[in-house]
Protein backbone atom coordinates (compact mmCIF):
# COMPACT_ATOMS: atom_id res chain seq x y z
CA UNK A 1 0.00 0.00 0.00
CA UNK A 2 1.20 3.51 -0.70
CA UNK A 3 0.79 5.34 2.62
CA UNK A 4 1.21 9.32 2.82
CA UNK A 5 2.67 11.35 5.52
CA UNK A 6 1.74 15.29 5.06
CA UNK A 7 2.64 18.17 6.84
CA UNK A 8 0.15 19.36 9.69
CA UNK A 9 -1.55 22.90 8.96
CA UNK A 10 -3.53 23.81 11.92
CA UNK A 11 -2.21 26.78 14.07
CA UNK A 12 1.48 25.77 16.06
CA UNK A 13 0.50 21.68 15.43
CA UNK A 14 4.15 20.52 15.36
CA UNK A 15 3.10 17.01 15.86
CA UNK A 16 3.45 14.38 12.51
CA UNK A 17 2.11 11.48 12.44
CA UNK A 18 4.63 8.45 12.07
CA UNK A 19 8.10 8.39 13.12
CA UNK A 20 11.34 7.70 10.98
CA UNK A 21 10.80 4.00 12.87
CA UNK A 22 7.56 3.66 11.84
CA UNK A 23 8.32 4.31 8.31
CA UNK A 24 11.30 2.05 8.09
CA UNK A 25 8.47 -1.09 9.67
CA UNK A 26 6.03 -0.26 6.91
CA UNK A 27 8.55 -0.25 4.25
CA UNK A 28 10.53 -3.34 5.83
CA UNK A 29 6.79 -4.77 4.78
CA UNK A 30 7.30 -4.21 1.22
CA UNK A 31 4.95 -0.54 2.14
CA UNK A 32 5.44 2.33 0.01
CA UNK A 33 5.90 5.84 2.38
CA UNK A 34 5.43 9.59 0.63
CA UNK A 35 6.67 12.02 3.43
CA UNK A 36 6.02 15.50 2.52
CA UNK A 37 8.86 17.71 3.15
CA UNK A 38 9.24 19.27 6.45
CA UNK A 39 6.76 17.36 8.06
CA UNK A 40 8.83 16.31 10.53
CA UNK A 41 10.75 19.45 11.23
CA UNK A 42 8.61 20.84 14.39
CA UNK A 43 9.19 17.48 16.12
CA UNK A 44 13.03 17.57 15.34
CA UNK A 45 12.76 15.02 12.46
CA UNK A 46 14.75 15.60 9.38
CA UNK A 47 14.30 14.85 5.71
CA UNK A 48 16.93 12.46 6.09
CA UNK A 49 15.80 10.89 8.82
CA UNK A 50 13.04 9.64 6.97
CA UNK A 51 14.77 8.86 4.07
CA UNK A 52 17.36 6.84 6.15
CA UNK A 53 14.05 4.99 6.70
CA UNK A 54 13.04 4.28 3.27
CA UNK A 55 10.32 6.31 2.76
CA UNK A 56 10.02 8.96 -0.24
CA UNK A 57 10.07 12.63 0.09
CA UNK A 58 7.81 15.22 -1.41
CA UNK A 59 8.24 18.90 -2.23
CA UNK A 60 4.10 19.21 -2.42
CA UNK A 61 1.43 18.45 -0.32
CA UNK A 62 -0.78 16.96 -2.98
CA UNK A 63 2.01 13.83 -3.46
CA UNK A 64 1.20 13.00 -0.03
CA UNK A 65 -2.38 13.25 -0.45
CA UNK A 66 -2.38 11.28 -3.21
CA UNK A 67 -1.44 7.64 -1.21
CA UNK A 68 -4.21 5.03 -1.05
CA UNK A 69 -3.78 5.69 2.88
CA UNK A 70 -2.89 8.94 5.06
CA UNK A 71 -1.65 9.31 8.26
CA UNK A 72 -2.51 12.55 10.14
CA UNK A 73 -2.63 13.57 13.65
CA UNK A 74 -5.14 16.53 13.46
CA UNK A 75 -8.32 16.56 11.48
CA UNK A 76 -7.81 18.09 7.82
CA UNK A 77 -9.19 21.40 7.38
CA UNK A 78 -10.64 23.42 4.98
CA UNK A 79 -7.91 24.00 2.65
CA UNK A 80 -7.27 20.32 3.03
CA UNK A 81 -10.74 19.29 1.93
CA UNK A 82 -9.86 19.05 -2.33
CA UNK A 83 -7.52 15.88 -0.95
CA UNK A 84 -10.39 14.11 -0.06
CA UNK A 85 -11.35 11.29 -2.28
CA UNK A 86 -13.69 8.05 -2.71
CA UNK A 87 -10.36 5.85 -2.78
CA UNK A 88 -8.45 7.54 0.60
CA UNK A 89 -8.78 6.31 3.36
CA UNK A 90 -8.03 8.45 6.11
CA UNK A 91 -6.55 7.52 9.81
CA UNK A 92 -6.07 10.34 12.01
CA UNK A 93 -7.99 12.36 14.81
CA UNK A 94 -11.19 13.61 13.66
CA UNK A 95 -13.81 14.52 16.69
CA UNK A 96 -16.65 14.37 14.00
CA UNK A 97 -19.17 15.07 16.59
CA UNK A 98 -17.93 19.08 17.34
CA UNK A 99 -17.22 19.15 13.51
CA UNK A 100 -19.89 19.35 11.13
CA UNK A 101 -18.82 21.44 8.32
CA UNK A 102 -15.86 18.64 8.28
CA UNK A 103 -18.26 15.67 8.49
CA UNK A 104 -20.33 16.84 5.63
CA UNK A 105 -17.08 17.35 3.33
CA UNK A 106 -16.02 13.72 4.33
CA UNK A 107 -19.38 12.08 3.29
CA UNK A 108 -19.36 14.30 0.08
CA UNK A 109 -16.21 13.11 -1.00
CA UNK A 110 -16.86 9.57 -0.15
CA UNK A 111 -13.39 9.32 1.63
CA UNK A 112 -13.03 6.41 4.42
CA UNK A 113 -12.53 7.98 7.90
CA UNK A 114 -11.62 6.45 10.87
CA UNK A 115 -10.91 8.20 13.96
CA UNK A 116 -7.98 7.80 16.41
CA UNK A 117 -10.32 8.79 19.44
CA UNK A 118 -13.14 5.68 18.74
CA UNK A 119 -10.60 2.99 17.99
CA UNK A 120 -12.26 0.90 20.74
CA UNK A 121 -11.18 -2.47 21.90
CA UNK A 122 -13.93 -5.33 22.83
CA UNK A 123 -12.77 -4.46 26.44
CA UNK A 124 -13.88 -0.57 26.06
CA UNK A 125 -10.12 0.66 26.07
CA UNK A 126 -9.41 3.74 24.15
CA UNK A 127 -6.18 2.59 23.33
CA UNK A 128 -5.17 5.44 20.52
CA UNK A 129 -6.60 8.42 22.63
CA UNK A 130 -5.00 7.25 25.40
CA UNK A 131 -1.36 8.46 24.86
CA UNK A 132 -2.44 12.06 23.76
CA UNK A 133 -5.11 12.18 26.83
CA UNK A 134 -1.98 11.57 29.08
CA UNK A 135 -0.35 14.25 27.33
CA UNK A 136 -2.85 16.73 27.66
CA UNK A 137 -3.96 15.57 31.21
CA UNK A 138 -0.87 16.50 32.12
CA UNK A 139 -0.58 19.81 30.39
CA UNK A 140 -3.67 20.80 31.91
CA UNK A 141 -2.40 21.01 34.90
CA UNK A 142 1.10 22.70 34.05
CA UNK A 143 -1.19 25.18 31.90
CA UNK A 144 -3.73 26.11 34.55
CA UNK A 145 -0.49 26.51 36.73
CA UNK A 146 0.93 29.69 34.10
CA UNK A 147 -2.38 30.89 33.96
CA UNK A 148 -3.50 31.55 37.49
CA UNK A 149 -0.58 34.03 37.55
CA UNK A 150 -2.06 37.15 37.52
CA UNK A 151 -0.34 38.71 34.63
CA UNK A 152 -2.20 36.16 32.42
CA UNK A 153 -5.20 36.96 33.84
CA UNK A 154 -5.80 34.66 37.05
CA UNK A 155 -6.34 34.61 40.61
CA UNK A 156 -2.38 35.29 41.54
CA UNK A 157 -2.39 32.02 42.91
CA UNK A 158 0.50 29.27 43.22
CA UNK A 159 -0.14 26.39 42.87
CA UNK A 160 1.05 24.64 45.92
CA UNK A 161 1.01 27.92 47.96
CA UNK A 162 3.92 28.19 50.91
CA UNK A 163 3.83 27.90 54.62
CA UNK A 164 0.85 29.60 56.06
CA UNK A 165 -0.69 30.27 52.68
CA UNK A 166 -3.43 28.34 51.27
CA UNK A 167 -2.71 26.06 47.96
CA UNK A 168 -4.91 26.51 45.02
CA UNK A 169 -8.60 24.34 44.88
CA UNK A 170 -8.15 22.65 41.56
CA UNK A 171 -11.22 20.92 40.68
CA UNK A 172 -10.95 17.97 38.15
CA UNK A 173 -14.38 16.97 36.14
CA UNK A 174 -14.24 13.33 35.23
CA UNK A 175 -11.58 10.70 36.27
CA UNK A 176 -10.61 9.29 33.48
CA UNK A 177 -7.21 9.23 31.40
CA UNK A 178 -7.09 12.88 31.25
CA UNK A 179 -8.46 13.52 34.72
CA UNK A 180 -6.21 10.79 36.38
CA UNK A 181 -3.07 12.69 34.82
CA UNK A 182 -4.02 16.16 35.53
CA UNK A 183 -4.81 14.97 39.20
CA UNK A 184 -1.09 13.44 39.47
CA UNK A 185 0.67 16.58 38.33
CA UNK A 186 -1.41 18.98 40.51
CA UNK A 187 -1.26 16.76 43.42
CA UNK A 188 2.54 17.02 42.80
CA UNK A 189 2.46 20.74 42.68
CA UNK A 190 1.34 20.83 45.79
CA UNK A 191 -2.28 21.90 45.12
CA UNK A 192 -5.24 20.92 46.62
CA UNK A 193 -7.06 18.64 44.62
CA UNK A 194 -10.75 17.40 43.70
CA UNK A 195 -12.08 14.95 41.46
CA UNK A 196 -15.62 14.71 40.78
CA UNK A 197 -16.94 11.18 38.59
CA UNK A 198 -20.27 9.20 38.17
CA UNK A 199 -18.20 6.35 38.92
CA UNK A 200 -18.17 5.13 42.42
CA UNK A 201 -15.52 2.34 41.03
CA UNK A 202 -13.09 5.18 39.92
CA UNK A 203 -13.25 7.50 43.09
CA UNK A 204 -12.60 4.26 44.73
CA UNK A 205 -9.35 4.06 42.91
CA UNK A 206 -8.48 7.43 43.37
CA UNK A 207 -8.82 7.81 47.16
CA UNK A 208 -6.71 4.26 47.31
CA UNK A 209 -4.10 5.85 45.24
CA UNK A 210 -3.23 9.13 47.07
CA UNK A 211 -3.95 7.54 50.71
CA UNK A 212 -6.87 9.79 50.88
CA UNK A 213 -4.99 12.89 49.87
CA UNK A 214 -7.11 13.95 47.41
CA UNK A 215 -10.70 15.17 48.29
CA UNK A 216 -13.37 12.31 46.14
CA UNK A 217 -16.97 13.25 45.04
CA UNK A 218 -19.73 11.81 43.40
CA UNK A 219 -20.59 14.06 40.40
CA UNK A 220 -24.21 15.28 40.57
CA UNK A 221 -25.48 19.05 40.07
CA UNK A 222 -24.82 19.91 43.72
CA UNK A 223 -21.44 18.17 44.46
CA UNK A 224 -20.33 20.11 41.25
CA UNK A 225 -21.65 22.95 41.84
CA UNK A 226 -19.89 23.39 45.52
CA UNK A 227 -16.78 22.40 44.00
CA UNK A 228 -16.44 24.66 41.00
CA UNK A 229 -17.82 27.62 42.87
CA UNK A 230 -14.65 27.01 45.54
CA UNK A 231 -12.14 26.59 42.67
CA UNK A 232 -9.31 28.78 41.39
CA UNK A 233 -8.60 26.09 38.85
CA UNK A 234 -11.40 23.87 36.86
CA UNK A 235 -9.99 21.04 34.67
CA UNK A 236 -12.79 19.67 32.34
CA UNK A 237 -11.40 16.08 31.58
CA UNK A 238 -15.14 14.67 30.35
CA UNK A 239 -15.81 12.12 27.43
CA UNK A 240 -18.27 9.99 25.61
CA UNK A 241 -16.49 8.34 22.68
CA UNK A 242 -17.15 9.40 19.83
CA UNK A 243 -20.37 12.02 21.05
CA UNK A 244 -20.42 15.48 22.21
CA UNK A 245 -19.20 16.63 25.41
CA UNK A 246 -22.15 17.43 28.03
CA UNK A 247 -22.47 21.08 29.43
CA UNK A 248 -21.53 20.70 33.27
CA UNK A 249 -20.59 24.09 33.46
CA UNK A 250 -23.26 26.74 32.43
CA UNK A 251 -23.11 29.78 31.56
CA UNK A 252 -25.01 31.03 34.68
CA UNK A 253 -22.44 29.07 36.48
CA UNK A 254 -19.58 31.52 36.06
CA UNK A 255 -21.01 34.15 38.26
CA UNK A 256 -20.85 32.65 40.69
CA UNK A 257 -17.31 30.98 40.55
CA UNK A 258 -14.52 32.99 41.95
CA UNK A 259 -13.23 36.12 40.13
CA UNK A 260 -10.26 35.11 37.80
CA UNK A 261 -10.51 31.64 38.62
CA UNK A 262 -9.49 29.06 35.36
CA UNK A 263 -11.20 26.76 33.24
CA UNK A 264 -9.21 24.29 31.41
CA UNK A 265 -11.51 22.66 28.88
CA UNK A 266 -9.33 19.41 27.79
CA UNK A 267 -13.04 18.41 26.52
CA UNK A 268 -13.17 21.19 23.64
CA UNK A 269 -12.26 18.37 20.71
CA UNK A 270 -15.66 17.01 21.44
CA UNK A 271 -17.45 20.46 21.89
CA UNK A 272 -16.07 21.34 25.40
CA UNK A 273 -18.11 20.41 29.26
CA UNK A 274 -18.95 24.19 29.65
CA UNK A 275 -21.51 26.01 27.72
CA UNK A 276 -18.86 29.48 27.15
CA UNK A 277 -16.51 26.77 25.61
CA UNK A 278 -14.87 27.84 22.00
CA UNK A 279 -11.88 26.48 20.40
CA UNK A 280 -9.02 28.58 21.00
CA UNK A 281 -5.05 27.90 19.51
CA UNK A 282 -1.56 27.94 21.12
CA UNK A 283 -1.54 31.56 19.43
CA UNK A 284 -4.33 32.85 21.40
CA UNK A 285 -5.16 30.22 23.91
CA UNK A 286 -7.47 32.20 26.35
CA UNK A 287 -10.45 34.69 26.79
CA UNK A 288 -12.66 36.38 29.25
CA UNK A 289 -16.37 35.49 30.17
CA UNK A 290 -17.58 36.93 33.10
CA UNK A 291 -14.86 37.27 34.95
CA UNK A 292 -13.77 33.60 34.32
CA UNK A 293 -10.89 32.71 32.18
CA UNK A 294 -11.05 29.98 29.54
CA UNK A 295 -8.40 27.79 27.76
CA UNK A 296 -9.43 25.58 24.99
CA UNK A 297 -6.66 24.85 22.55
CA UNK A 298 -8.32 22.58 20.91
CA UNK A 299 -4.65 20.67 19.80
CA UNK A 300 -2.99 20.93 23.63
CA UNK A 301 -0.31 17.97 22.83
CA UNK A 302 0.76 20.05 19.54
CA UNK A 303 2.99 22.09 22.01
CA UNK A 304 5.48 19.20 23.33
CA UNK A 305 5.31 17.93 19.62
CA UNK A 306 8.27 15.34 20.07
CA UNK A 307 6.90 13.39 23.23
CA UNK A 308 3.68 13.69 21.69
CA UNK A 309 4.45 12.34 18.36
CA UNK A 310 6.21 8.95 19.45
CA UNK A 311 3.91 8.48 22.09
CA UNK A 312 1.35 8.10 19.42
CA UNK A 313 2.97 6.60 17.03
CA UNK A 314 3.43 4.07 19.68
CA UNK A 315 0.45 3.23 19.74
CA UNK A 316 -0.55 3.67 16.03
CA UNK A 317 1.58 1.87 14.30
CA UNK A 318 0.29 -1.59 14.78
CA UNK A 319 -3.26 -0.37 13.47
CA UNK A 320 -1.71 1.47 10.22
CA UNK A 321 0.56 -1.70 9.86
CA UNK A 322 -2.75 -4.01 9.88
CA UNK A 323 -4.53 -1.41 7.31
CA UNK A 324 -1.47 -0.95 5.50
CA UNK A 325 -1.29 -5.05 4.85
CA UNK A 326 -5.13 -6.05 4.74
CA UNK A 327 -6.61 -2.59 3.27
CA UNK A 328 -9.83 -2.63 4.72
CA UNK A 329 -10.26 -5.82 4.71
CA UNK A 330 -8.13 -5.15 8.42
CA UNK A 331 -11.75 -3.54 9.34
CA UNK A 332 -14.24 -6.49 8.88
CA UNK A 333 -12.08 -8.56 10.82
CA UNK A 334 -10.62 -5.95 13.65
CA UNK A 335 -13.18 -5.31 16.20
CA UNK A 336 -11.51 -2.10 17.63
CA UNK A 337 -10.39 -0.47 13.94
CA UNK A 338 -14.65 -1.45 13.33
CA UNK A 339 -15.47 1.70 16.04
CA UNK A 340 -13.13 4.12 14.44
CA UNK A 341 -15.11 3.85 11.43
CA UNK A 342 -16.78 7.25 11.42
CA UNK A 343 -17.33 7.89 7.44
CA UNK A 344 -17.96 5.29 5.11
CA UNK A 345 -19.50 4.79 1.97
CA UNK A 346 -20.87 8.07 2.15
CA UNK A 347 -22.74 7.44 5.10
CA UNK A 348 -22.05 8.16 8.96
CA UNK A 349 -21.20 4.94 10.56
CA UNK A 350 -20.91 6.02 14.09
CA UNK A 351 -24.10 6.49 16.39
CA UNK A 352 -22.28 9.27 18.51
CA UNK A 353 -22.01 11.65 15.32
CA UNK A 354 -24.77 10.48 13.75
CA UNK A 355 -26.61 11.76 17.16
CA UNK A 356 -24.81 15.08 17.20
CA UNK A 357 -25.85 16.12 13.77
CA UNK A 358 -29.21 14.16 14.05
CA UNK A 359 -27.99 12.62 10.73
CA UNK A 360 -28.68 8.72 9.29
CA UNK A 361 -26.66 5.82 11.35
CA UNK A 362 -25.83 3.12 9.57
CA UNK A 363 -23.77 0.37 11.39
CA UNK A 364 -21.05 -0.41 9.12
CA UNK A 365 -21.64 -3.96 9.57
CA UNK A 366 -25.18 -3.68 6.97
CA UNK A 367 -22.90 -3.00 3.95
CA UNK A 368 -22.91 -5.98 1.58
CA UNK A 369 -19.04 -6.01 1.50
CA UNK A 370 -18.98 -6.61 4.91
Amino acid sequence: MHIGLPKEIKDNEFRVGLTPGAVKMLVAKGHRVTVESGAGEGSFISNNEYLAAGAEIASRADAAWSADMVVKVKEPLNSEFAYLRPDLILFTYLHLASNKVLTDALIASGTTAIAYETVQTPSGQLPLLMPMSEVAGRMAAQVGADILQKHQGGRGILMGGVPGVAPADVVILGGGTVGANAARIAVGMGARVTILDVSHDRLAYFDDLYKGGIQTRRSNTNSLEEAVYEADLVIGAVLIPGRKAPWLITRDMLAKMRKSAVIVDVAIDQGGCVETSKPTTHSNPTYEVDGIVHYCVANMPGAVPRTSTFALTNQTIDYVLLLADHGLAAIRTNPALLHGVNIYQRTVTHSGVAAAFGMEFVPIKEYADF
